[in-house]
């Protein structure tokens, strides 16, 4: 959602698309289904579709002076065409002219150029340096709605309109007066007919340029500006023009001084604005990974998909149940429904993290662990606080594991206490204090009898306490920080990964080492789950990969492709159907769990 027009409703109006990560989502709207085009090496920056519908192109970022990929894509066969590579750093802007005859790309800070590319031949005409140097960066390009030569880029403190000389194979520059106006633009709007381009910049007002004789003609408000920037705008047949801002407001403005007709509040800054056909309705995209729809002539929104905005720090299934599970982040948990992929609940505890949750078996409450220190548990069905468990931890609560028979919750903490609270109806007593790490407990695993459970944490030690008696049966140290720990069903064994990248299989008896095998090529194993007849595991890590292992072999049978942030955590679905991973971008994958086929 931080892409400015990254949300883009494609002209067929059955489709949006928009960038994931690494990978751009092709979302059907009826049914939602979901098509994937995974191609790029790092993070998509930028995102266009042509005006026929029958090519997108994406833009990614990549190392200092690497060169940045933009892939020209054919929607039809959602395959990669071809791969142009001529800027460095990475990718700012695309557009397309109307009749597909070119690309216009635009360079990052380190690059600063733009390119024309001959979509028929796959290859570049010519290239400049977007922005005169007296002026910043260039951040926006648009091309006209009618001619395949013109396009315009604007950036900080610069306006240009550019003609492409095809003879001469160059571009020629001319600098639009705007007089003594010192602004950032964020985006621009290109109006049918091409007499007139709007500019949106981030000190709230708007600026309209005549494209023929490239001076402002007028821009506003005068008084009151728009909060926080305008950051998307969508023109209207009618002369109307749809304002996004930073605050959050979309407002339908009327005349020269941009009077606010109608308006709504959506959650998070406005990113894109896109419409679906004639204009009866358009989509709104935000920094906070909302999407809505809103009707043009009610003006009432209605959100069609949401997701968290920053790192998924763990997810959890309730027992026995596949339906629906929940996941926590920064500042909120989400309950979601599994069938319909849809948020069914949000907890939110404003400007706090949570590290870790677990589902009371008795599927009364959702406890969970933050990093204030404290212990909240929730109702699943209306979020409602049941009880806060204060000083829990002096340096955060980083894991938490109730027991089956749901009196009891166990937690750790960031100073290496691992705590055994009594939950009775109206109090939370603590039972016994734990002492054995020196460092965070990352995770905590509960044997199915009650009497037993194992935490890791990253002093490189693991320990097997018998939480009756409320003593250390085993410790297994270890040259890894120690992240993810599961008990085979069997209980007889666990096993354990972490920074090393190696799987290790522990006998629980007496602490030895059963064996090792090699996790990841590349990267920390930050999570594992196994399956409940103990034949499979899954693991995934920073490498973004999703194994699926062969408990006994010790060999990984099936690989998944798909995130583009590093992978927090990972749990099959009690039924065995699909496989649920979370990554660090925000991202939860749901995938189809191979042994079922």
């Amino acid at each position: 959602g931080h892409i400015i027009c990254g949300l883009i409703c494609h002209p067929d109006n059955e489709h949006i698309l928009y960038p994931l990560g690494s990978t751009v989502v092709i979302q059907e709207l009826d049914s939602k289904k979901q098509t994937f085009l995974r191609g790029h090496t790092d993070n998509v920056s930028c995102l266009v579709v042509s005006k026929d519908g029958a090519y997108v192109a994406s833009g990614q970022v990549t190392f200092m002076s690497f060169k940045a990929d933009i892939i020209l894509w054919d929607f039809q066969k959602k395959s990669l065409l071809t791969r142009l590579s001529l800027h460095k750093g990475s990718i700012r802007d695309l557009a397309f002219s109307p009749n597909n005859r070119y690309l216009v790309s635009l360079g990052g800070d380190d690059d600063g150029s733009v390119v024309v590319w001959d979509i028929a031949r796959r290859e570049g005409i010519c290239r400049s340096p977007a922005s005169p140097r007296n002026a910043g960066n260039a951040t926006v390009v648009v091309c006209s709605t009618r001619r395949d030569e013109t396009f315009v880029t604007v950036g900080s403190g610069t306006v240009r309109v550019w003609e492409l000389d095809l003879v001469n194979t160059r571009i020629q520059p001319t600098e639009c007066w705007i007089g003594k106006l010192k602004r950032a633009m964020i985006c621009v709007r290109m109006a049918d007919g091409d007499n007139v381009f709007y500019v949106g910049t981030s000190s709230g007002d708007i600026l309209q340029v005549n494209t023929n004789n490239k001076v402002m003609a007028e821009f506003g408000p005068q008084k009151k500006k728009f909060s926080l920037g305008v950051t998307a705008l969508l023109l209207l047949k009618t002369g109307d023009v749809i304002v996004g801002t930073g605050e959050g407001v979309v407002a339908l403005c009327r005349g020269s001084n941009y009077k606010i007709i109608k308006k709504i509040q959506v959650h998070g800054g406005v990113t894109s604005l896109t419409r679906r056909g004639v204009g009866h309705e358009f989509f709104v995209g935000t920094n906070e990974c909302q999407i809505y729809r809103v009707n043009y002539t009610e003006f009432k929104e209605e959100l069609i998909a949401a997701c968290h905005n920053e790192a998924v720090h763990d997810i959890v299934f309730p027992f026995g149940s596949s339906k629906v599970f929940a996941t926590c982040s920064k500042n909120d948990i989400r309950v979601w429904h599994t069938p319909k992929n849809k948020e069914l609940l949000r907890i939110v505890t404003p400007n706090l993290t949570c590290h870790a949750i677990d589902i009371m078996k008795d599927g009364r409450s959702i406890i969970s662990a933050w990093d204030d220190g404290k212990i909240r548990a929730y109702t699943p069905e209306t979020g409602r606080l049941m009880y806060t468990i204060n000083c829990a931890h002096s340096l955060g609560v980083t894991a938490i594991a109730a027991t089956s028979d749901s009196k009891r919750i166990i937690s750790g903490g960031g100073e290496g206490q691992v705590r055994i609270w009594n939950i009775g109806e109206k109090t939370q007593k603590l039972m016994e204090v734990l002492k054995g790490h020196t460092a965070a407990v990352s995770c905590i695993k509960i044997k199915d009898n009650d009497q037993e459970c194992v935490t890791t944490s990253f002093d490189r030690t693991c320990i097997v306490w018998d939480i009756v008696r409320c003593v250390r049966k085993t410790m297994f140290l270890a040259n890894t920080l120690f992240r993810c720990v599961c008990y085979h069903p069997d209980v007889y064994q666990i096993i354990t990964s972490g920074s090393d990248r190696k799987v290790a299989y522990w006998e629980v008896l007496d602490g030895s080492l059963l064996r090792e095998v090699e996790g990841s090529l590349s990267g920390t194993i930050n999570g594992m789950d196994i399956t409940s007849d103990g034949a499979h595991f899954v693991t995934g890590g920073d490498d973004r990969l999703v194994k699926l292992w062969d408990y006994m072999e010790g060999a990984v049978t099936h690989i998944g492709v798909g995130h583009s942030g590093n992978i927090t955590r990972i749990k099959i679905c009690p039924e065995k159907k699909f496989i649920v991973s979370v990554s660090a971008d925000g991202a939860i994958l749901l995938w189809k769990y191979p042994e079922s086929q």
